[in-house]
């Protein structure tokens, strides 16, 4: 696993931070049967391996008029990595952008966006454009979210 070794007690540790990073080393501690300093140390090993990136929280888009979920397809004719590095910087500048792909098949690029409205995603895409030449770009529209997880699946061998 990229040079990391996870166990089981790894596994359950990271499965509690996943569903909730807030309670306290002790309460996680208690929760996969370790003594708070055991755990301490194992999540210290687990953030310094880069297994755990950082933790944050998570907010509810719609108290912050950003619940409209807009999945944006992009094609291009240029693929250097002159291009690619001012799309990138042009995409990151735009804070509504939430994720970000290159894709192999028919798109090129694959982009998430949350915005109040439609009106909103004009203007995110108005900004896009302006800044970079593109083939063609599409937009989806979310009729509802059904699924949205941040959890990444943990080996269920070690569970």
């Amino acid at each position: 696993m990229n040079g990391v070794t996870i166990d089981k007690i790894d596994t359950a540790i990271l499965a509690e931070l996943q569903t909730d990073a807030s309670p306290s080393v002790a309460e996680i501690a208690q929760r996969v049967n370790l003594s708070q300093n055991a755990c301490w140390r194992r999540i210290r090993r687990l953030e310094e391996e880069g297994v755990i990136l950082r933790r944050v929280a998570l907010l509810d888009p719609e108290k912050l008029d950003a619940g409209m979920t807009v999945f944006v397809s992009v094609r291009t004719a240029e693929h250097s990595a002159a291009w690619l590095e001012e799309f990138a910087r042009a995409v990151s500048d735009l804070p509504e952008v939430v994720e970000f792909y290159r894709m192999a098949g028919e798109i090129d690029y694959l982009l998430k966006v949350r915005v109040a409205d439609i009106k909103a995603y004009d203007r995110v895409y108005k900004r896009l454009i302006e800044r970079v030449r593109l083939v063609d770009v599409s937009a989806a529209f979310a009729m509802e979210e059904i699924k949205n997880s941040t959890a990444i699946p943990l080996p269920t061998v070690l569970r």
